[in-house]
């Protein structure tokens, strides 16, 4: 794994808007007294939502204090999982995945597509700082591959053309429809294909 480290500029304070303090407060109430210590992963996804797509320090130190548990707990959760972002991103981040099955369905085409329109390099914020983009395994839509991820959205059945279409919506501040961009149905066969037979017979 490598090694990841905070941003170098921090704000100064953190605390969680009017949503978020619900949406943690429900999760913490799901927690055995005294295990509230056990929602710290899902505090860190609520204060990274909150902060345009990434984690500060301040928000780590804000959720220490909310679940009475040491910073460096925190800390060390926030810095071991690669969900987590340390540094801006922007409001859209976008991974695209290399693995195998993708890379051998044209996931290097989405890569150009983000150089092209993002940045020449990964984890480099765009020029008008509302995106960046990264390569990352596996994201568990083989079938529906290539595919990227934007925040929480799936864009599969991707070729280049397809990625540079979407990727103009989101620089343009227009929400991209999620899903195949071939027009399945979650990974439905294609052709009412049912059986392996009926793509042999294809």
């Amino acid at each position: 794994m490598s090694l990841r480290r905070p941003a170098k500029d921090q704000p100064d304070s953190f605390e969680f808007n009017a949503s978020s303090l619900k949406a943690a407060d429900i999760i913490v109430a799901k927690y055995p007294e005294g295990k509230q210590h056990s929602a710290v992963m899902a505090l860190l996804y609520i204060a990274q939502r909150q902060n345009n797509n990434w984690i500060p320090l301040a928000a780590m130190k804000y959720i220490a204090k909310f679940l009475d548990m040491p910073y460096i707990k925190v800390y060390e959760v926030a810095t071991f999982y690669t969900m987590y972002n340390l540094s801006p991103v922007g409001k859209y981040f976008v991974q695209v995945c290399t693995t195998t099955p993708c890379m051998i369905r044209g996931a290097n085409q989405l890569v150009e597509a983000c150089k092209e329109k993002i940045s020449e390099n990964e984890c480099e914020l765009s020029k008008d700082k509302s995106c960046s983009w990264m390569e990352v395994e596996c994201l568990g839509a083989c079938v529906n591959a290539p595919m990227m991820q934007i925040n929480d959205d799936y864009y599969e059945d991707l070729d280049k053309q397809k990625t540079l279409d979407i990727l103009d919506k989101i620089l343009n501040g227009e929400t991209p429809k999620p899903g195949s961009y071939r027009g399945r149905v979650n990974n439905e066969p294609e052709n009412n294909r049912k059986t392996l037979m009926d793509l042999k017979n294809a």
